[in-house]
């Protein structure tokens, strides 16, 4: 009978197989700190039925001032890597998460933003203020022929005492990417209940696991094995344009 339970939830995956936002390109962000722990990340996500990903080391100025001549040499690692430990994975050329502040300018304007394909871009607010002139960063944006993605908006707790501000952004074409730690309840009730109404009001485009280390594969596995994610994944696997967004015109 135990055997039976084990092999039910060895069969659970995620009702998406593309992976937009993680961070296991190796020693430049806060992320995986080595190709080893990458590679062991990547066994769990074989597991979980990701068969491709996007990966999204941070670009946030002072602290992760990333740009293709840190990320490539470090991604071209985690590549070999993968493939000598037999990962049936597809690494996708890497983009980025963009914080919204002036090195991403800098980095747009110089030609090194870099989207995670067919124009969309992965951009994250500040976690303590909206940044300054949002709108018209996010305009500007589309004016440039980009397609944001606004990474985990139910992390953003500012917004979560102005619910309305979420269906301004989301009504104006900016797609909300949720996490999946934030459905599993790793950063608490408050962000997991904001998660919960999105879904509610149908604002949520995108899943991304955001995985950095060992600890949120834990925090995700144990989530996988409740019924909470078996709804949950039933309501988002027809919504979710993680495994469309490349083929959309």
């Amino acid at each position: 009978m135990f055997g039976l339970f084990k092999k039910k939830n060895a069969d659970v995956r995620l009702p998406f197989t593309t992976d937009v936002h993680c961070h296991l390109v190796p020693g430049i962000d806060d992320g995986s700190e080595s190709v080893e722990e990458s590679v062991e990340l990547l066994q769990h996500m074989q597991q979980w039925g990701i068969t491709r990903i996007i990966p999204t080391p941070h670009v946030t100025e002072d602290t992760f001032e990333n740009t293709p001549a840190t990320i490539d040499p470090a991604y071209g690692a985690l590549v070999a890597g993968a493939t000598e430990a037999g990962i049936a994975i597809e690494l996708m050329p890497p983009s980025a998460e963009y914080r919204l502040d002036s090195f991403f300018v800098e980095q747009l304007e110089s030609g090194n933003a870099r989207p995670l394909g067919n124009s969309f871009l992965l951009v994250e607010n500040n976690f303590s203020i909206e940044p300054w002139g949002l709108d018209n960063m996010l305009y500007d944006l589309s004016l440039r022929g980009y397609r944001p993605i606004l990474a985990h908006p139910e992390r953003y707790i500012y917004y979560h005492s102005n619910y309305p501000r979420y269906k301004q952004l989301h009504d104006r074409g900016i797609f909300f990417q949720c996490n999946l730690l934030s459905l599993s309840g790793y950063y608490g009730k408050p962000v997991r209940s904001i998660a919960m109404k999105l879904l509610d009001d149908n604002m949520i485009d995108f899943i991304g696991s955001d995985l950095h280390q060992m600890r949120h594969v834990e925090s995700i596995e144990e989530y996988m094995k409740t019924s909470h994610f078996r709804r949950v994944s039933e309501r988002l696997k027809d919504r979710l344009m993680n495994d469309t967004f490349l083929d959309m015109k």
